[in-house]
């Protein structure tokens, strides 16, 4: 994929914290929610379920507009009623029926649009600990606070995404996206504009070139680039040992092909294979 250049959302939504003390305002939730609805809607209108939405995967391109990334996690052939079981997603994201260990569908990425919606508009997240069986419970059980400031459209919409039973969740039915754009909190929506990039983003990166780097956390543009497999080959694998030897320089990725579990600590990424 290009390069993204106005970085992610996480970056963004911490620098508004720290300057304003509070998340983005609704308009600009509205619009960057607006857009990753579309784009799950394509997706599930395609059987794929993306199973990894967070702040992190979620980039500005250069009008402002967002692209999701990394599709590690995506499980295809998964149409409404089509369940799957794998235990995967990123802690703070993931959906009460992940958890339960349950045969679950696309509804999970319903309930990661209202997680990451939740926190664009409140500058938290609906449940946070840094014990991971406390943040579980948490999600399993825990009620949802909302702030004062927070419109009834807005509430609603939340509460609604935010539903444990995937079964009533907003978007859990055959209609999909279609339950989440006639919410009242999308009325502002053009939805056929907003397909066609007619809607002007409420931000813009604002960058010298296409290379620059200024959205970027400097804890990672400041490291050495080290070229993975440092090694070019011309040709194929030729043989189980030299697989194995490629398969170690990947070793520092959340997904590679000899692993069946990885968790970061803070904003982790879990996968744990069984049958699907």
């Amino acid at each position: 994929m290009e390069f993204a250049i106005g970085g992610d959302l996480y970056y963004h939504l911490n620098k508004e914290v720290q300057l304003m003390k509070e998340g983005f305002s609704e308009p600009r939730t509205r619009f960057y929610g607006a857009e990753i609805v579309s784009a799950l809607g394509y997706l599930h209108s395609n059987n794929i379920v993306y199973r990894d939405l967070k702040l992190e995967n979620l980039l500005l391109d250069k009008d402002g507009h967002i692209k999701i990334a990394d599709f590690g996690l995506c499980k295809e052939d998964i149409s409404f009623g089509d369940r799957t079981r794998t235990f995967c997603g990123t802690p703070e994201y993931l959906a009460p029926e992940v958890l339960e260990d349950n045969d679950y569908g696309r509804s999970v990425d319903w309930w990661g649009v209202g997680v990451v919606m939740y926190e664009m508009m409140c500058g938290r997240l609906p449940f946070y600990s840094k014990d991971h069986e406390k943040l579980f419970e948490l999600i399993l059980t825990g009620a949802i606070r909302y702030p004062s400031k927070l419109s009834i459209e807005a509430r609603t919409l939340l509460s609604g995404l935010l539903v444990k039973d995937p079964n009533q969740r907003l978007g859990g039915g055959p209609d999909d996206a279609k339950e989440i754009m006639v919410q009242d909190f999308f009325k502002p929506i053009d939805w056929e504009k907003l397909y066609r990039k007619e809607i002007e983003p409420p931000f813009k990166p604002r960058v010298q070139s296409d290379t620059d780097t200024c959205y970027f956390d400097q804890e990672f543009t400041r490291e050495t680039v080290h070229l993975t497999p440092p090694n070019a080959r011309s040709g194929p694998l030729d043989t189980v040992e030299e697989m194995d030897e490629m398969t170690n320089n990947f070793v520092q990725f959340s997904f590679h092909g000899q692993t069946s579990s990885s968790l970061r600590d803070g904003g982790a990424e879990m996968a744990v294979d069984s049958a699907e």
